[in-house]
């Protein structure tokens, strides 16, 4: 078997392993990782190498090694070898677009990828349907004492994977339905857009559901086949809100009550301790942070109780949930570990993802997708989950690995996906057998 034949095994796998089998996913990245750079060493073919966005991610995973070093001399990597073993495997990620951009270079390679993706995104949404309507999910699980769903999960973990998906699973199907003649596909379009929204509604947790509303409005703006049902679809959903409190009162008063609570009392709440906290161990420590996972080594100690007098915010406590294992942001996360430069260097990383997946997604709306999942993810006001933990982060590579192998130029994807059109390579500066 070859090195490429190995890769878009590994890369089926991928994602059916990031929704219940982590060791697996490490072993499916780490098996795409490893042929891609036998494939690149063989050939002495290091094009992709030269990327923008990868000599970005090298300057910001040298930045995290730098500062999780443990040289106390000069105040580097207080967490010690631990936090630097734990820099240095972020390779792992950062090599997987450019693998899975290398391994699906075909189109019929990321069609059986999309699919792939887009059945573990239709098992989230089955088993969420299933646990509103019948009360449990497959294994038996109920929803999550405050409403939510838990879909496919014994957690309310089910929104943000599926927030981040819909826009890549839906949008190449719904383009090639409102492509064909007849009102019955363009009804069937509609019917896919209502119910992959109304399933981010119904999971009900706050931030996958407004992240979707920003997919929602940046799919209005770029594509403009259904720019007015994009609308239309925003406008109902914002009706169908006060709908929810017949349907799940729990997650009514979740999504609405107690966000508009913790809006008007952000200081004083679970995230706005811990938005504090994280500012002032910033201030402590702005230019080469505490290493890799320092938040969570460091946020406990009584030096951070501090607050933020200027701002009128007054101390932190534990008690109120000033630390977790992370920030719930990935920016003050960046900055907290490696600085302020590292924080310059992932912002500039992500800008860079988007950048380069940005080409194009005018006229193909399975890149768009990926766009949009790319950049819901890297959204900077958000709650977020520790950026380089698998599950969540492998479904970030996921998704740019395959925007990164579409390619820039020719026909729209998913009009080969669906009438038969001529396979293209991708041109992504990727090697190629």
């Amino acid at each position: 078997m070859t090195a490429k034949r190995i890769a878009r095994l590994a890369a089926l796998l991928l994602p059916f392993c990031l929704l219940y089998a982590r060791a697996g996913a490490e072993l499916t990245i780490g098996s795409i990782d490893l042929a891609f750079l036998a494939h690149s060493v063989r050939s002495r073919n290091f094009a992709w190498a030269r990327r923008p966005w990868f000599i970005i991610a090298l300057l910001w995973w040298a930045a995290e090694i730098l500062a999780s070093t443990p040289i106390p001399a000069l105040g580097l990597g207080p967490a010690g070898w631990k936090s630097l073993s734990q820099a240095i495997v972020l390779i792992r990620l950062l090599l997987l677009p450019a693998g899975l951009a290398w391994a699906l270079d075909t189109q019929a390679a990321r069609s059986r990828f999309w699919l792939a993706i887009a059945i573990a995104e239709g098992w989230i949404l089955l088993q969420c349907w299933q646990q509103a309507i019948i009360g449990v999910n497959i294994f038996g699980d109920h929803r999550w004492p405050d409403g939510a769903l838990t879909g496919p999960f014994w957690a309310p973990r089910a929104g943000p994977p599926y927030a981040h998906l819909l826009f890549l699973v839906a949008l190449p199907i719904i383009a090639a339905l409102i492509a064909r003649r007849g009102i019955a596909p363009k009804c069937a379009a509609a019917g896919i857009g209502i119910i992959g929204f109304a399933t981010a509604l119904i999971i009900g947790q706050r931030m996958p559901f407004l992240l979707a509303g920003l997919g929602l409005a940046v799919t209005a703006l770029a594509f403009r086949p259904v720019r007015l049902p994009a609308i239309a679809l925003g406008i109902l959903v914002l009706l169908a809100i006060p709908a929810l409190k017949l349907v799940s009162p729990p997650s009514f008063d979740k999504l609405v009550l107690e966000t508009t609570h913790q809006v008007q009392h952000f200081a004083l709440s679970p995230y706005g301790e811990l938005y504090t906290r994280a500012t002032v161990m910033i201030e402590r420590s702005p230019w080469h942070g505490y290493g890799f996972n320092g938040f969570l080594y460091f946020c406990p100690q009584s030096r951070f109780d501090a607050g933020l007098p200027a701002l009128g915010i007054g101390p932190t406590d534990l008690a109120r949930g000033a630390c977790n294992i992370h920030p719930h942001n990935f920016y003050l996360q960046a900055a907290i570990e490696a600085g302020i430069g590292g924080l310059l260097l992932f912002a500039a990383l992500n800008l860079a993802w988007l950048i380069e997946l940005g080409r194009g997604i005018l006229r193909q709306p399975m890149k768009l997708g990926a766009f949009i999942g790319v950049l819901t993810y890297a959204w900077p006001l958000a709650s977020t989950d520790n950026f380089a933990v698998l599950p969540m982060a492998g479904w970030l590579f996921v998704m740019l690995g395959l925007g990164l192998a579409l390619p820039q130029s020719g026909p729209a994807e998913p009009e080969r996906l669906y009438a038969g059109q001529p396979r293209q390579p991708a041109m992504t500066g990727s090697s190629h057998d």
